[in-house]
Formats: structure tokens, C-alpha cells, sequence
């Protein structure tokens, strides 16, 4: 059976979420089947999951022995399995089954994101009736971003104060959003539309990266308290989400960005639980790049995230710490275990 929205819909408490998230957790899922006589239950993932009977009879036999039948399309068979009781100690399949298994956190980050979205978009901000349509945005917020980013660590009380203090903007094709050497003053996240990102070298404009919907910019110049690396101009016409600084670094920057004295880094790169990450230009690291490091200048990691393994740990340093600072928040952002050098290689040639 192909999982589709329908079916997704009539299974609790999935059923509340809003159309686009039911679609998406639809491609992220898939039905299992098992065959008669089968105790699929027995099957242990080590993480919490709900645990749905999609077509089929199954008996399920409860810690104190008694033996229920469970039937699948029937209303006790649209809530997980336990749901609320006991789960069961056994199963036994007593037809050809279908079952679907959900994970607990993936499920519960994707309702707590689309009802403070939905709460969000239905206040409209103060002078603008057009409400910020964040349940569209899912390349920001997609299943993927909040599970596998540092947005996952952000409390719900931040969700709802970083969805309301965001101001939404409409752009015209051509116009110029931020431009290079300026002073940092907002992070934007595209809610639709796309841009360019362009540096001036030699007299020409070199384009770094394109972004599109749910991408966001930005962020550089706030972490590390710098003048703006780049210009950002649209390309199309659009609308973006714009939080001014303040406010970034108390909701984002603050919960998403770690610092790593030099102790502790030395500590874990030397028991190879985590990698240096050196984010200078090649000439600088030439002269004194730490032995093993990495290099990827900072202009250059939003197009080269896939050279990375997210399944390391990395200490991301500079010379001074503002680099480096900025490169672990994008790196937090895309889901990667980042921390960066405090006070920055410096600390390193002192000692």
C-alpha cells in the first residue's frame, strides 16, 4: 500500500497537521508488510515510535495475558498501537498485515512547528495584513531541517517568540537586500522567491551561491559582529522574513552557537572525537594550519556542506574567532555538530 495523504489523515493524533506537513511525512514513510502468522512487534528500532495497523487482523496479547484483536481501518485501529495503555508483550498476525511505523520525535517536532506556525500566520504583524506563510516555507522548516538541525534544540517557547518577532517584507526583482561592507542589522529567511549572492573582486562582481525559497542569509555579519561579507540581490519578485539583530542573537544565535576553549578542543580532536575545521583563506592556513585540519573558507561553505560528514563533530577555528563563530552557526544550521575556537587561533600561539 502506498501511503497517502488519505490514509494519513484518518490516523491520530497525525490527522491535525496541516496538508503540506501530512504530504511530507507521506514521503518519509513507508508501509511494512507481514505475513500470517508474522509477530511484527517483536522487532525493536532502540527509539520510541508509534506503531499503526493499517489493513489487516492482528492479535496483540497485554502484559496481564489477555488477548485483544485488533482490525485494521477500524476507529481503535486509527490510534497507535498502546496508545495511552499498555503495550503489548506480543503479536501475532492473523492475516496478511500492513503496518505503519512513525518516530515519536520526528512526529512530535512536526506538530509543535505547524501549530506555532498556524498561530503565527493567523496574527497578521502590526501594520501588515498579509500574514507569513511558514507552513509554505519547507526548506526552512522541512521534516529533514527540524530533525536533523540545530532548529531541533530550540524550545518551544523560542519557536513561538522567533515566529512572532519575525517582520515580513515584500521584494521587487533587482532590488539589493544587503550590500557588501555595510553594518549587519537583520537575518532574512526567503519565503519566496530567489536571489544572488555576489562578492566585488577586481572590479567585477563575482556570484558565491543562488538561494531559493526557505534558504536564509545573513547571519555572518550578526555572529561575528562584522560588516557584510557579500551583497544579496533579488532576482525575482518575492517576499522574505526579516529578524533584526537583537533579537537573532537572543533567539538563535545564543541557543544554536557553542564555544570551545582551547582545553576542551585539544582534549577531543587528540581522543578523535572531533575534527578542526580551519575556515581562513588557503594562503593563511598554508602558513600555520593546524596539523590534520580542514580547510574550507568561510565564503565557500554554503556550497560545500557536502564535503562534510555529519556524523563528526567539528572545532571550527579562525585567527580571531568572528570566522569562525559565523562558520559553526551555518554549519549548526545544516545539521552538522559544530563548536568553534573561542578567542580563535591566537589562544593557540600564546600557549
Amino acid at each position: 500500500m502506498a501511503l497517502t495523504v488519505d490514509i494519513l489523515s484518518r490516523l491520530e493524533p497525525i490527522r491535525g497537521l496541516s496538508s503540506l506537513r501530512l504530504e511530507e511525512l507521506a514521503s518519509l514513510c513507508q508501509a511494512e508488510i507481514w505475513p500470517l502468522g508474522a509477530d511484527p512487534l517483536q522487532e525493536k528500532s532502540g527509539v520510541a515510535q508509534f506503531i499503526y495497523l493499517l489493513s489487516g487482523e492482528m492479535k496483540i496479547v497485554l502484559p496481564d495475558l489477555s488477548v485483544r484483536l485488533l482490525v485494521g481501518g477500524c476507529d481503535i485501529a486509527n490510534w497507535p498501537i498502546g496508545y495511552k495503555t499498555v503495550l503489548p508483550v506480543s503479536s501475532k498476525a492473523v492475516t496478511p498485515i500492513e503496518l505503519l511505523r512513525i518516530d515519536f520525535d520526528l512526529l512530535d517536532i512536526m506538530m509543535t512547528w505547524d501549530e506555532l506556525s498556524s498561530v503565527a500566520e493567523s496574527k497578521p504583524q502590526q501594520g501588515n495584513d498579509d500574514a507569513a506563510q511558514w507552513s509554505t516555507m519547507t526548506g526552512a522548516f522541512s521534516a529533514q531541517a527540524l530533525t536533523s538541525s540545530a532548529l531541533a534544540q530550540l524550545p518551544a517557547a523560542h519557536i513561538h517568540e522567533l515566529l512572532q518577532r519575525f517582520e515580513r517584507i515584500k521584494v521587487k526583482r533587482g532590488q539589493t537586500i544587503i550590500r557588501e561592507g555595510e553594518t549587519g542589522d537583520y537575518y532574512y529567511l526567503i519565503e519566496s522567491g530567489r536571489c544572488e549572492v555576489t562578492k566585488r573582486l577586481g572590479g567585477t562582481d563575482m556570484c558565491l551561491a543562488e538561494l531559493k525559497s526557505g534558504d536564509s542569509f545573513g547571519e555572518e555579519a550578526l555572529v561575528s559582529d562584522c560588516r557584510r561579507n557579500a551583497s544579496v540581490t533579488m532576482k525575482t519578485d518575492g517576499a522574505l522574513q526579516r529578524l533584526a539583530k537583537p533579537d537573532f542573537v537572543e533567539l538563535l544565535q545564543a541557543p544554536l552557537l557553542h564555544a570551545v576553549d582551547r582545553v576542551d578542543a585539544d582534549l577531543r580532536v587528540s581522543a578523535g572525537k572531533a575534527s578542526w575545521l580551519d575556515v581562513r583563506y588557503p594562503a593563511e592556513f598554508t602558513e600555520d594550519g593546524l596539523p590534520g585540519a580542514i580547510n574550507l573558507p568561510l565564503n565557500e561553505i554554503r556550497s560545500a556542506l557536502g564535503l562534510l560528514d555529519k556524523n563528526r563533530e567539528y572545532i571550527v577555528y579562525c585567527q580571531s574567532g568572528r570566522r569562525s563563530s559565523a562558520a559553526a552557526f551555518l554549519l549548526a544550521q545544516h545539521g552538522f555538530k559544530a563548536g568553534w575556537l573561542q578567542g580563535g587561533l591566537g589562544v593557540l600561539e600564546k600557549t
